[in-house]
């Protein structure tokens, strides 16, 4: 007996090296792995430059409510041709309130900053609110509850928000319209110049200030009730064309929406320099995509004035190159943002309640059948579950674990224009789980005991991968993605994406690294760990460097765990430096950069130094709060944590003889639970990205342990091994070569 274990002591996986000479500089090409990566992720830049035209006037004609959907050749010819003439791009509409209504979002307009005119809620129709004016001369006007407003925004709402500072930005400004007067006040109520309405002849009206902003109208019901308020804004806007100074720009906005629903709106942006292009915004970093806070910024860009310091949260607009030249194509029928937005929005909500319940229905089921599977002691022990029972819940787990990419690869069809929006999304999700799963199920190294997992895995990463390279366009307005219309990202890598990626990149790496020795396996893990912190990272791919610090606390943990045995203060010092090492880096470029080219931690970190990150805290902390109570991933985060500790810790579960068998499995699952709770918190989405890698990772994870546990039961006399009363006295040795040694670690 003892020379047998002696002999399996000795076993070594192909490749492993002799001694111990390469464990010394382990440690340090960990650090400089992980730095190197991050640093040259960063630096590289895509070709092109965004550009942005100059004038002497600027008109801001705003219409809340107004849509793509409302624009036509016939009914509307002033804004299709301003459509077709002008840069073009989908507005969203957030500000301090939940709901933008047509106060709030000229209010908004004018302060270029989140702000809200009433913050008592909306409990459907936005109320017809008209500010009160007083007219002391027959030149300007004064909004009355002004001083009012501004306190509110500033003392109560978290923002920093100073309404008015658009237009103590420059010499003068004009307003035709009182929901006007809200974004060309000051912030104590002075309108320079105001008219209730355009005037027989509006030229001299709208060159008199260098900045006019004019209300169309607002756009709201359905049917023929909206097609004429669109008509009316249209007429409007034709005398306003009519009128309009030589060497000006016009900006037309949806400034907001008119009920409790939010919605992407219409940008357009016609003068010289601004000629059939998409706009855009370093805030939104997405070509034909920006915020209503952008506004501000690009009427003072224009004009060529300095934005007030502290004050903006937008940044000015930019014109990027590559749209058709007719609107219809661009932004209606198939490339409706909006409507794929509004669908996202339902599908997404039972897309995950239904993902959770089938998990947790799934997880139920399962154990029962992991306590039949565990090896009993002595001569009699309850049957074993039936093959055909344990093959048919190996398809399930595998098909839920693949839920999450396989919801994102389903955005690939135009669900979003179907009757029954919600049943095409499910049955296309469903037909390419299924798919997924027969290519795990298939394969001729099915049968090895971490195939499911790594392949499993690796699918998921990869399409995360695929999708970040080009352009993440699964996941803007998709269902495992984010909504524009929410107004917080719109471009890079989405909370639910990076837990998939995190969870899918570390088991990967983890499953690889069994098959190297066992001082090579934190190698592997940070060689995948710095491909991980380049994709989430990188401003041109992920663009989420707070996700990218994450990922480098998980991987760091990950790679000091990888060779089993303890997690000892060697270890962890090492990891701790690492993560920091990524931490400063990643600060320090970003830091450096442009203010219009800096990331979230940048602008975060210069906020800090300003004074002003109170804002940026409060925001983070109140999102967390929501997320945590509202998100379907909380209870796929609180189901994937009960099930990953009852395999842990009851004596029926398995995962235990999992981390003793596979050291490196241990570490992936430890690696992922710190990355995604701490991308998860720091990022505002509470257990979001903890859920998405939950979804992910814990169903594979239960897999291997019903895997073990019926290798576990598979018992085989050894040669030489004399077989007692209880049977052989040495179980048949594990798929992977693992060595005793490896086990007692």
């Amino acid at each position: 007996m003892t020379s047998r274990l002696d002999r399996i002591r000795r076993v070594r996986p192909p490749g492993t090296p002799r001694g111990r000479s390469a464990a010394a500089w382990v440690p340090f090409l960990l650090v400089v792995l992980v730095v190197a990566a991050t640093l040259l992720g960063l630096t590289i830049r895509p070709a092109g430059q965004a550009d942005r035209g100059t004038a002497d006037y600027v008109i801001v004609a705003g219409a809340a409510g107004l849509r793509w959907d409302d624009l036509d050749p016939q009914r509307t010819p002033a804004l299709w041709r301003e459509a077709t003439k002008g840069s073009i791009g989908w507005l969203s509409v957030r500000s301090a309130h939940e709901a933008t209504c047509p106060s709030d979002g000229w209010l908004t307009l004018g302060a270029g900053n989140y702000a809200a005119w009433d913050t008592r809620p909306v409990p459907g129709k936005c109320p017809p609110i008209k500010p009160e004016l007083t007219r002391p001369d027959n030149i300007g006007a004064n909004v009355n509850a002004q001083n009012t407003v501004v306190r509110n925004n500033q003392d109560r709402l978290p923002y920093g928000t100073t309404p008015g500072a658009l237009a103590e930005s420059v010499r003068c400004t004009v307003a035709v319209g009182r929901n006007a007067a809200l974004a060309a006040a000051r912030p104590f109520g002075r309108v320079d110049e105001y008219a209730d309405t355009l005037p027989d002849d509006p030229r001299k009206l709208l060159s008199d200030c260098v900045l006019s902003v004019v209300d169309l109208g607002t756009v709201s019901g359905t049917g023929v009730q909206r097609q004429e308020a669109a008509a009316a804004a249209d007429a409007n806007l034709a005398r306003v064309l009519a009128a309009r100074p030589e060497r000006s720009l016009l900006l037309i906005a949806g400034v907001a929406d008119t009920d409790s629903t939010s919605r992407l709106h219409v940008a357009i942006a016609e003068g010289h320099g601004w000629e059939g292009g998409w706009l855009t915004s370093a805030g939104t970093g997405r070509q034909g995509y920006l915020q209503l806070i952008d506004l501000a910024p690009t009427v003072l860009a224009v004009l060529g004035k300095a934005a007030p310091e502290k004050l903006f949260a937008g940044y000015a607009a930019t014109v990027s190159p590559g749209r058709p030249d007719d609107p219809a194509a661009a932004m209606q029928g198939r490339n409706n943002a909006d409507q794929r937005a509004i669908a996202q929005h339902g599908v997404a909500s039972i897309f995950f309640t239904v993902l959770a319940v089938v998990q947790v229905l799934l997880f139920a089921a399962l154990v029962p059948v992991l306590m039949r599977a565990r090896r009993h002691a002595g001569p009699v022990a309850p049957p074993l579950p039936p093959p055909r029972l344990v093959a048919a819940l190996e398809a399930a787990l595998i098909a839920v674990a693949l839920a999450i990419p396989a919801a994102l690869i389903a955005d690939v069809a135009p669900w979003w224009n179907a009757d029954h929006p919600a049943w095409m999304f499910g049955g296309a999700t469903f037909v390419l789980m299924a798919l997924g799963m027969l290519a795990v199920r298939l394969a001729p190294r099915y049968r090895m005991t971490l195939w499911p997992m790594g392949a499993s895995a690796a699918l998921s990463a990869i399409v995360i991968v695929v999708d970040l390279l080009s352009g993440a366009r699964l996941q803007l307005n998709g269902v495992a993605g984010y909504a524009a219309t929410h107004g917080i990202r719109y471009a890079g890598l989405g909370s639910v994406g990076l837990g998939v990626f995190i969870a899918g990149l570390l088991l990967a790496a983890g499953c690889l690294a069994q098959w190297v020795g066992r001082t090579w396996r934190p190698v592997v893990m940070v060689l995948f760990g710095g491909l991980g912190v380049v994709m989430v990272g990188s401003p041109y791919l992920g663009a989420d460097p707070v996700g990218a610090i994450a990922v480098t606390a998980g991987v760091c943990v990950a790679a000091a765990m990888s060779s089993g045995g303890w997690l000892t203060f060697p270890r962890i010092a090492w990891a701790t430096v690492g993560a920091i090492a990524v931490t400063v880096s990643f600060a320090a470029l970003d830091l450096h950069r442009t203010t219009l080219e800096q990331g979230t931690l940048g602008r975060f970190l210069s906020a800090l130094g300003s004074g002003t990150a109170g804002p940026a805290m409060q925001r983070a902390a109140a999102a967390n709060g929501q997320a945590l109570l509202d998100s379907p991933l909380t209870l796929l985060a609180l189901a994937g944590a009960l099930m990953l500790a009852f395999g842990q810790f009851s004596p029926w579960g398995g995962l235990n003889r999992v981390y003793g068998l596979h050291p490196a499995i241990r570490a992936a699952i430890a690696g992922t639970v710190v990355a995604s709770v701490t991308a998860g918190v720091f990022g505002g989405t509470a257990l979001g990205v903890a859920g998405a890698a939950a979804a992910t990772a814990v169903p594979i994870a239960v897999l291997t342990a019903l895997r073990v546990l019926l290798h576990a039961a598979d018992r085989t006399p050894a040669p030489g091994v004399t077989e007692g009363p209880g049977g052989p006295l040495l179980r048949k040795a594990d798929d992977d070569q693992l060595s005793v040694t490896e086990s007692a670690g």
